[in-house]
């Protein structure tokens, strides 16, 4: 099939606007998943994007599609996330692409997100394509829809088309303007291989197999190949597309969105963003591929049994390779043994990738707290880096401590503002201006500590909003403030797992949490266990849990008092001597319970 008759494309929209829905209708109407295959949420493989209804991961698919001016046409669709934690997965997709859907609900109007990746898909240079959907609902409101894409994404309103994914409406007039708006890929002059490694996996029977899309020149079983980065060869051994599962072909053209099986074993080879080109003619300069990916919150992650820690550091290989925004390095702790220090772009990507090393991997874990990257001046004008409390130095030689801070944009319906600008204060923000979009809703544009934000703020906007607010936030440098290192100490020792860095006004409710927490779930010894939450040298909470006590009087019927008080006098000393050798062993159960509470 000619160039001219391929159109790569993407969905982007916000969380739940109807991407996946309409990616299944789709598939339908070109033919690529037979009446009696299909089932809902098509192309989203993991258990877990059915169970929450969302999508993870970017999903390629291949299709063919007979137009009314009676060509047949290739359509390589990618459908990707919608949640603002998987932002990368989104970014990778439109590297990709020539061209994007951008859909958006008739009844909740544009979200955060939407205007987040539509201007990620502007600075790639992709013809957008606005479709609004849901339109058979009954609280649908298409003018103000097509107002709010003039006014805030400045995309004439004439261009947008109608459907509803669900009832199967204008899907055909979707695929007729990506045939017509999308333009082909581009010619390039000479016929040297290149192609963009946009994603990968591990398979275990045949090593790793790279997804790319073909900007130039031929793939085909045989070939020898090489990534740009590291000048490694090997050989092709299978070339295919998604249909939407692996279908081996002969031959990957120029424009073509498929997978390529080479003879790469280990997960360290591969690296999103390369260029695959060939050995026997090589391209001399490797594709613009996109930026690497800073994290934003980190979390220790320990294996339950510390037997297990060669296998969780090959299942986190395995996962890094198909989730390239993941990162981790090997750390240990006193209280938890050997582990790893894991960085993450959000909460929510936190909470996956740990579901998916229990789920996919079968991993026994345990994760810390999480926190974020603060900047430390010293006194002596040295700056550290420090993702981790207990890399903190001495309070003595620290001049400042900078947190990161984020710009957040907040859409709500006008009746939320008075309690989501609360929200904002109780979370150390500053609230930079309101902008009314239309009579319904407004945006608010504030700055936040990232610290602040990591654990529950998106869950309390759409609390107080009952659903409808959103956010998206950008990193936006750092910010000195008044933090501190929390520690907890259990019989005066540290206990490293449990410290943080706090905001010196929330140390003391925070040290009271978890004190409290812990007096629940530390079992009963023979003698007291204090546990103490400390700022420095300062106790600013304290919990005992109380000694087992044994009755020493039972067996003294009658007799003068004195003999009582010599027999509880004596356990006394014995529990103090026991208290000096003696040392408190926190139990797994203690620590994941901690953690949760959190």
């Amino acid at each position: 099939m000619p160039l001219s008759r391929t159109r790569n494309f993407c969905i982007i929209a916000h969380i739940d606007h109807g991407k996946t829905t309409l990616s299944d209708r789709l598939l339908q109407m070109t033919g690529t998943v037979a009446d009696r295959d299909a089932q809902d949420q098509h192309l989203d493989a993991m258990d877990l994007e059915r169970e929450r209804g969302i999508t993870i991961k970017m999903h390629p698919v291949a299709m063919s599609y007979k137009s009314k001016d009676g060509h047949t046409y290739k359509l390589n669709l990618l459908d990707t996330p919608g949640h603002v934690d998987f932002a990368y997965e989104v970014s990778r997709s439109l590297a990709a692409c020539e061209g994007a859907l951008v859909i958006v609900d008739a009844a909740q109007g544009v979200e955060a997100q939407t205007v987040a990746t539509v201007h990620l898909a502007n600075k790639q240079g992709l013809t957008i394509i606005p479709v609004i959907n849901k339109i058979d609902l009954p609280n649908s409101d298409i003018p103000t829809v097509k107002k709010q894409l003039e006014e805030i994404l400045s995309i004439p309103a004439e261009e947008a088309l109608l459907a509803s994914a669900k009832a199967g409406i204008g899907i055909a007039e979707i695929l007729e303007a990506v045939i017509e708006r999308i333009p082909p890929p581009k010619k390039w002059p000479d016929e040297k291989v290149r192609a963009l490694v946009f994603d990968s996996t591990f398979d275990t029977y045949r090593g790793v197999v790279t997804y790319v899309r073909m900007m130039s020149g031929t793939i085909k079983a045989g070939d020898g190949v090489k990534m740009m980065s590291n000048n490694r060869p090997c050989e092709v051994k299978e070339v295919g597309v998604f249909r939407p599962k692996m279908t081996a072909v002969p031959m990957l053209h120029a424009g073509d969105t498929g997978y390529v099986i080479a003879n790469i074993k280990t997960t360290s080879e591969i690296k999103i963003g390369d260029t695959l080109t060939s050995t026997f003619n090589p391209a001399t300069e490797p594709l613009a591929g996109f930026q690497v990916v800073q994290p934003m919150v980190f979390s220790g992650i320990y294996p339950i049994n510390t037997a297990d820690f060669e296998h969780l550091k090959a299942a986190m290989g395995r996962l890094q390779l198909n989730d390239s925004s993941f990162n981790f390095q090997a750390e240990s702790s006193v209280a938890l043994g050997f582990g790893f220090r894991c960085g993450f772009l959000g909460l929510l990507h936190m909470e996956i990738i740990q579901e998916r090393l229990r789920r996919e991997y079968n991993m026994d874990i345990i994760a810390t707290y999480p926190s974020v990257i603060y900047e430390v001046v010293k006194t002596n004008g040295d700056t550290l880096q420090v993702d981790n409390p207990e890399f903190l130095p001495d309070g003595s030689v620290i001049a400042e401590i900078r947190e990161p801070i984020v710009k957040c944009f907040i859409m709500v319906p006008n009746e939320y503002i008075s309690p989501l600008m609360q929200l904002i204060m109780d979370k150390r923000g500053i609230l930079d201006h309101t902008e009314t979009l239309d009579s319904k809703r407004v945006m608010l544009t504030c700055v936040l500590p990232l610290n602040e934000i990591v654990v529950d703020f998106n869950d309390k906007i759409k609390s107080i909003t009952r659903g409808y607010g959103s956010m998206d936030y950008e990193h936006a440098g750092h910010r000195a403030d008044k933090l501190v290192k929390l520690d907890i100490l259990v019989n005066g020792e540290p206990v490293d797992a449990f410290s943080s860095i706090v905001h010196r006004d929330k140390a003391e409710a925070r040290g009271r949490q978890l004190t409290a927490k812990l007096k629940e779930v530390i079992p009963t010894q023979l003698y007291q266990v204090v546990i103490q939450a400390a700022i420095g040298g300062k106790i600013v909470a304290r919990e005992n849990v109380s000694a087992m006590r044994k009755d020493v009087t039972a067996k003294c019927y009658g007799g003068d008092i004195s003999r009582k008080r010599k027999l509880l006098e004596k356990q006394k000393e014995g529990k103090k001597r026991m208290k000096s050798i003696g040392r408190v062993n926190i139990p797994q159960e203690a620590f994941i319970a901690v953690l949760k509470t959190n």
